[in-house]
């Protein structure tokens, strides 16, 4: 079973930096100069696989090893690429690790028996750099670059391939470690449990589990500062020369609109599937928003699940976060669920206003949180979701998801009335709390 250690890792002096940055770089460097070569030759209609031999154009800097894992790696992902073309997806050839004019993004790869982690009171990793880059730098022939490790390692067992790279937004290095562990030192939770997300405009994920805890991911401020940032874009480019599509700050823009969104996808797949696994879920269930998306919505709900949450991106995610915690991700249809009373069943004069929805039976409930349920109740049956405890809100402060204090203003219409495990009788009262 697949698992993930992820490391913050700081360089031990300016020099260590310099040289960490310069490796880094040479990676992106490489990553670019063959993926441009496999893009011209893809449109040309030729070989992908017919290239220059990039390996020994970087081995001094980078070595042997990290140079072909490089090479590996984007290999990878255009094979990627083409199976997504045969199951008919429409999906771009693989992209640039930035540029040289804005930067390139820091990032490489090393082979599973080429570099040494070791933690505890002296936390390290050793890492190999090229014979160029050691004599540039004053490394023996058998020096390896040390850098300080912070952090504890989940997983135990047979390390795979380290994804070392630059973090912008915390201003940080960090290290991914894949883990192959046992199953018989998993020691998981993992049982018939099972979860349904509700992928929103407003709230970014509503979660309900058959355990009956809810979890609901607010994504107003994030969104806010997401729409900041493209309303300045859309001032700059106004202010642009005719005939002029961009510029160096606009592009800075994008990267870190873009950088930040992502950061906090990650996070919040991570904060959420640790939940999940902690909760004995092995199914989770989101919704298919591919056919939902129509002229009926508003533009700025397109936005915000095109744009903004990235829905097709956020899946990925999903997925392979939740393979390494053993939690199988299905992909289904949502279609009504935001729409059907969770009490009468009425669909067609219910009505929505903000996360309020109400139907003429007297019902008022928490839209996403209610779409969420009803979503499960589809898809593991009705008496498989018991009593409801009370929701879990968390909201994002630019590095974590946390918490926030249940008080009774953010509380959803009748969230006292936790019991809804009586579905088919429908509830006994359904007054407002």
């Amino acid at each position: 079973m697949r698992r993930t250690n992820t490391f913050a890792v700081r360089p031990l002096s300016e020099q260590d930096e310099e040289l960490l940055r310069e490796l880094l770089d040479a990676s992106a460097s490489l990553w670019n100069e063959l993926n441009y070569e496999r893009r011209q030759n893809f449109f040309d209609g030729d070989s992908v696989w017919d290239t220059a031999d990039y390996r020994k154009q970087y081995v001094g800097v980078l070595g042997s090893a990290t140079a072909q894992q490089v090479i590996r790696k984007n290999s990878e992902a255009w094979r990627s690429f083409f199976a997504s073309r045969e199951d008919d997806e429409d999906t771009a050839p693989p992209g640039y690790w930035g540029n040289e004019d804005e930067g390139r993004e820091l990032r490489t790869y090393i082979r599973n028996d080429q570099y040494t982690l070791e933690t505890g009171e002296r936390s390290r990793l050793e890492v190999p750099v090229g014979q160029g880059l050691k004599e540039e730098y004053g490394l023996g022939y058998h020096d390896r670059l040390r850098l300080e490790v912070t952090g504890d390692p989940k997983w135990d067992g047979e390390q795979g391939r380290l994804e070392l790279y630059y973090d912008e937004v915390e201003d940080t290095y960090r290290a991914i470690q894949p883990v192959t562990v046992p199953d018989s030192r998993r020691d998981s939770p993992l049982a018939e449990e099972s979860a349904a997300l509700d992928v929103g405009a407003n709230n970014l994920v509503a979660c309900t589990t058959t355990t009956g805890q809810q979890y609901l991911y607010e994504g107003r401020d994030l969104f806010a500062r997401f729409r900041e940032t493209t309303e300045e874009i859309a001032r700059l480019q106004s202010k642009l020369r005719e005939g002029r599509y961009g510029s160096r700050r606009i592009r800075r823009l994008y990267r870190t609109r873009t950088r930040r969104r992502d950061h906090a996808q990650d996070a919040l797949v991570r904060d959420l599937i640790e939940r999940l696994y902690g909760e004995g879920v092995a199914t989770v269930y989101v919704g298919d928003l591919t056919d939902v998306l129509s002229e009926h919505w508003s533009a700025e709900v397109n936005e915000k699940t095109h744009q903004f949450w990235a829905y097709r991106s956020f899946i990925d995610r999903l997925a392979t976060t939740a393979e390494e915690y053993g939690i199988t991700v299905e992909v289904r249809s949502e279609a009504y669920t935001t729409a059907e009373c969770p009490v009468c069943g009425e669909r067609d004069d219910t009505e929505r206003d903000g996360d309020v929805f109400r139907c003429p039976c007297g019902y008022e409930g928490h839209a996403d949180l209610d779409a969420s349920q009803t979503f499960l109740e589809r898809q593991a049956g009705e008496h498989a979701v018991g009593s409801m405890a009370r929701p879990v809100r968390l909201k994002w402060d630019d590095h974590n998801w946390s918490e926030i204090p249940y008080s009774p203003e953010r509380a959803r219409p009748n969230e006292e009335r936790t019991n809804r495990s009586t579905r088919e009788g429908k509830l006994a009262s359904v007054g407002a709390a």
